[in-house]
């Protein structure tokens, strides 16, 4: 199940890194060092979440440190050191552990911003056990220096037999400067005879051959002086977007494995500054109709919160409003319909562009 939501996480990350990966710097890496910090997202393995010799171990974060030499422009070698900060589902005491280890890494000749890792390490937390580990990850660079990282991995036990999933979050620092080289010297130009062309209108968009940037243009699409089509900026609704957060019964609280989904929402609106959500709160058909109005309120306040707070969302972008118990996603009292409408909504409005037609 973790090996599951680790390959999905990194799956809908993929198309964002890539988009993104347009702009990174091509650092120079070659026998260079870097260090890194990081924040983690753990997860165990579902049966140390219900076993008493794991102390019921559950979801938590934890933090670390790297160090590490770059081989040459494809491969690198690093230590690690993670603080694992977990608690007990139990009782909620902590288990806190600690983690260190070695890894190779290989970076994609022809996406080197993309590399697989793999590795072995240590775990003392609940138990002391060791892992080899293998996962992929993202490292895109602003700079020669400077450059952020996302990485998924799955430890798989060694002399315990489990299967645990972390996702960092870091930033690495490469030491040194790179040396510069010298620019080629121009080509000379080549001599271009100049070749005098039958003027003609292919397209039939009215923009001549000869002056047209963007030929075969559709029929329909009002086109400018470089025969391009002629875009239109507006705010349009995107759809309904169900960001899945299921509540406990009467708590406005969002559950620490309910947050992924606002995390991949808070990921959209910072990509598209100019996108807004309207937040909507339901709740279950029991009790008083006014205080599950109220309840649902404080469940569409609470995410609005996650993302002002966790993304730096401005509130100008961000509306939230309860429901109660007025719009029910499932009709009925079974437990099945309860817990389908203890839920939270979003409706995500995004810039778009339109052709202009003729």
């Amino acid at each position: 199940m973790k090996l599951k939501k680790l390959c999905v996480a990194i799956a809908v990350a993929m198309p964002l890194l890539g988009s993104f990966a347009a702009h990174a710097v091509d650092a120079d890496k070659e026998n260079r060092v870097f260090g890194s910090i990081f924040g983690e997202y753990y997860m165990p393995d579902t049966d140390k979440t219900e076993s008493a010799a794991w102390d019921y171990m559950k979801k938590d974060w934890g933090y670390g440190v790297e160090i590490g030499y770059y081989l040459n422009e494809h491969w690198a070698l690093r230590a690690e050191y993670a603080r694992l900060e977990m608690q007990s589902k139990l009782d909620g005491t902590d288990v806190n552990g600690n983690r260190i280890g070695f890894d190779a890494m290989y970076h994609l000749p022809q996406m080197p911003s993309i590399y697989i890792v793999g590795g072995l390490k240590r775990f003392d937390a609940a138990q002391t056990s060791t892992a080899v580990n293998v996962g992929v990850g993202y490292k895109h660079f602003f700079n020669q220096n400077v450059a952020l990282y996302a990485e998924g991995n799955r430890y798989q036990g060694i002399d315990e037999s489990y299967g645990d999933a972390g996702i960092k979050i870091g930033m690495s620092y490469l030491f040194g400067s790179v040396v510069e080289k010298a620019a080629p010297a121009p080509a000379p130009a080549p001599v271009v005879v100049p070749v005098v062309a039958k003027v003609v209108d292919t397209d039939g968009d009215g923009v001549n051959d000869n002056e047209d940037k963007c030929p075969n243009t559709a029929a329909n699409h009002k086109v400018g002086p470089d025969g391009c089509t002629i875009f239109v900026e507006k705010m349009a609704a995107v759809g309904d977007v169900d960001i899945e957060v299921r509540f406990p019964f009467d708590s406005a609280a969002v559950p620490a494995d309910q947050r992924f989904d606002v995390q991949s929402l808070g990921a959209f609106m910072q990509r598209f500054p100019e996108s807004t959500v309207a937040i909507e709160g339901h709740a279950s058909n029991i009790g008083n109709p006014a205080y599950n109005m109220k309840l649902s309120q404080r469940r569409a306040d609470a995410v609005a919160k996650m993302l002002k707070q966790d993304f730096n969302i401005a509130e100008s972008r961000i509306s939230s409003v309860g429901y109660g118990v007025t719009k029910p996603r499932v009709e009925g009292s079974t437990r099945a319909a309860h817990r389908a409408n203890q839920r939270i909504e979003a409706k995500v409005t995004a810039k778009i562009k339109e052709p202009v037609l003729r």
